[in-house]
């Protein structure tokens, strides 16, 4: 399996990752069939979940454009209950985020005990785009408090709010969808090409491009500086997506069999009442 956890034990190198499905997952019908199947084992996990109210699940999903991120949260989640899942994609922030820590926007939109996260890029934004494009200064971040620091700082605040989260029952999976440049490339032709796909182009898309070094640099050093057992990152080839939301869903749904999840046990004197309630409305 080309699926690399990095959970702070080793560093991983983005060059010379395979980014498609290694031949023993190349049946395209078979990773399709064993998402089907993940997405009916997590509707089942989610519901057990809710119900326990003893844990949260946050998803954070990070890739270059074009990698996969909205399709494969709509495919690998599409099973869950809505009225248990919280999905959010985060853009330029506002002014008001502005005049907050960088952390403060997605912490105020954590899952609360019982539901599951879903953050569609997320704070890594600070440590990636940020840097990449010199943006800390337009962030209105005092001149006082940048300094040549202020990246490997990040990552240990980052790293300690993760562990922080954790500690309060948050289980945190970072996945980091790996597709190559090529790939890409054939993705943003197709939403040029294709009528049905042109609304998904940018032109930022084309412009972000030429950055495609510096932001492998980038992702690389964020992934490595803030990955820990509590909340690993996960290298997910996603060149083909079939495979991609393969392996994504069977993470998911393993973590949460790890978790244990199960509805609340009834004492005697619980049961006892339900069938009191039951005799009473079999009298109607």
């Amino acid at each position: 399996m080309e699926t690399i956890k990095v959970d702070g034990s080793r560093k991983v190198l983005l060059e010379g990752l395979v980014t498609t499905a290694p031949t023993a997952y190349s049946d395209k019908r078979a990773n399709k069939d064993a998402v089907k199947a993940n997405v009916k084992k997590l509707e089942e996990l989610q519901a057990k979940l809710y119900a326990q109210n003893e844990y949260s699940l946050l998803l954070i999903f990070q890739a270059m454009d074009a990698a996969g991120k909205d399709g494969m949260i709509r495919s690998v989640t599409s099973g869950l209950n809505p009225q248990g899942t919280q999905v959010y994609s985060f853009k330029q922030p506002s002014s008001e985020e502005l005049d907050h820590d960088y952390l403060w926007r997605t912490h105020k939109v954590a899952p609360e005990r019982g539901r599951v996260g879903i953050f569609n890029r997320s704070y890594y934004e600070d440590v990636l785009v940020v840097r990449v494009h010199h943006l800390i200064k337009n962030r209105q971040l005092p001149d006082a408090l940048i300094d040549e620091n202020i990246w490997e700082n990040r990552f240990k605040d980052i790293k300690a709010f993760e562990t922080y989260m954790v500690r309060n029952g948050q289980v945190t999976l970072k996945f980091f969808l790996n597709v190559s440049k090529e790939e890409q490339k054939a993705r943003i032709l197709s939403r040029i090409d294709d009528p049905a796909k042109n609304w998904k182009f940018s032109s930022a898309d084309i412009k972000e491009r030429k950055y495609w070094e510096q932001y492998q640099a980038v992702y690389e050093d964020a992934i490595n500086q803030t990955a820990s057992e509590a909340a690993p990152w996960y290298v997910i080839p996603a060149d083909d997506k079939w495979y991609a939301r393969h392996m994504v869903s069977q993470i998911i749904v393993e973590t949460l069999e790890k978790l244990d999840v199960h509805y609340p046990d009834l004492s005697d004197e619980e049961k006892s009442r339900l069938s009191g309630y039951r005799e009473q409305l079999m009298k109607e």
